[in-house]
């Protein structure tokens, strides 16, 4: 049976997915910088024979063509670029890149699609269909190597009746899977805020008008933003993480300066709420005698994943894993760029679980002790072989 063949040769590469992978942590690239590891990438097509175009600079698209008869086509993708982050590890293959870091695995991502393109190239005279690799840059940085190689038409010629994303999860130990049908991770929105007002000496605020207050008062009338407009069944997040008002203890600043983040799972909601903010922190501070400079950078849409799409692949995961191995997940407040395939095409973006508590591989994603349990790859490969085969029909 194919299934047996996969989780063989799954095996058998497995010592070479850890060495791409470890090179790729040893050497990240930040967003839109990616020009080693596409050339990295390129080189591994090349020795599968497979070719390639580029997109959005940095990206790759391949295809493998089955030798059966059928039209259908199924997309891949993995992330590459890494997060301006310093290493704290102290393991063989610690980033050498000084500042820059694979704190989100996008090294596992890739290392592992590499993999999953080996299986399937040796499998080619036993399916049919066509399977599109994406290998896509800049997914950590608006506004997204997604949207880029979208606009470029990489869901085109041919175009995939289904897009997969596989993405670690060090909530989820290695071995595990994870899946959630429907609405599962958040639009994201930037905030940028300053407020004025007019400094002066702190014992004399009555001949000032002080941004501080004018900004607490807009700080916490923002929240009703979601406690009292948003319907909550909704989820919805607004958190300010960033505050300077640059004055001293007797020093009344001329203006605050804000950073925060929305997030949301409705674009209609998410449009009526960037107006409402916008009103309410202009209004607020002009009401107070100041000025309120509110700007809203869009970033990623949210990401669903199609219900019957996620019920199959969440199937074919139990059937390879066992279902013992295969969870369902909540929804994730955080953001990622595969919601544009999401938006545009039936897409199942799921989690592979990277955490070993016996070893202290625990740490979050995004942080500088953030490592992942290679035995992880064991399954990775072959689990996306395998469901890319089965949504083609074999």
């Amino acid at each position: 049976m194919i299934k047996e063949q996969i989780q063989q040769l799954s095996q058998d590469i497995f010592n070479d997915v850890v060495a791409n992978r470890r090179h790729l942590h040893a050497n990240p690239e930040l967003s839109f910088h990616e020009t080693n590891t596409s050339a990295f990438i390129a080189g591994k097509l090349d020795e599968l024979g497979l070719t390639y175009q580029r997109m959005a600079d940095n990206g790759l698209v391949a295809l493998i063509r089955g030798e059966k008869q059928s039209g259908n086509v199924v997309a891949l993708r993995a992330d590459m670029d890494a997060l301006p982050i310093t290493e704290a590890n102290e393991v063989p293959y610690k980033s050498q890149n000084t500042g820059v870091m694979h704190a989100c695995g996008h090294d596992a991502h890739t290392s592992s699609l590499l993999g999953t393109a080996k299986i399937l190239t040796g499998l080619k005279s036993q399916f049919g269909g066509t399977i599109k690799l994406i290998f896509q840059p800049a997914e950590e940085k608006l506004p997204g190597g997604a949207s880029l190689m979208i606009k470029e038409g990489v869901l085109e010629n041919p175009k995939p009746q289904a897009v997969l994303g596989q993405h670690v999860m060090p909530l989820i130990d290695a071995g595990k899977v994870g899946f959630r049908a429907g609405k599962y991770m958040a639009s994201t929105d930037e905030i940028y805020v300053t407020v004025r007002g007019k400094g002066g000496h702190g014992a004399q605020p009555q001949m000032n008008i002080d941004p501080v207050m004018i900004t607490a008062q807009i700080l916490v009338a923002l929240q009703q933003v979601v406690s009292r407009f948003a319907d909550p069944k909704n989820p919805s997040v607004l958190s300010f993480g960033k505050v300077i008002a640059n004055g001293a203890t007797n020093v009344i600043p001329n203006e605050v300066y804000l950073e925060g983040t929305f997030r949301t799972m409705d674009e209609k909601w998410r449009e009526e709420a960037h107006r409402r903010m916008k009103k309410m922190a202009e209004g607020i501070a002009e009401a107070m005698g100041g000025s309120c400079e509110f700007n809203i950078m869009r970033g990623y849409p949210f990401l669903i994943n199609e219900e019957k799409l996620t019920a199959a692949t969440r199937s074919h995961a139990v059937d390879y894993l066992g279902k013992e191995n295969v969870l369902d997940l909540d929804i994730w407040m955080a953001a990622e760029d595969f919601a544009y395939y999401s938006q545009v095409a039936d897409s199942c973006f799921y989690r592979l679980g990277t955490r070993n508590e016996s070893r202290g591989i625990v740490s979050s994603v995004h942080t500088p002790t953030f490592d992942v349990e290679e035995n992880a790859f064991k399954i990775s490969t072959g689990l996306m072989a395998y469901l890319a085969l089965k949504q083609l029909g074999n």
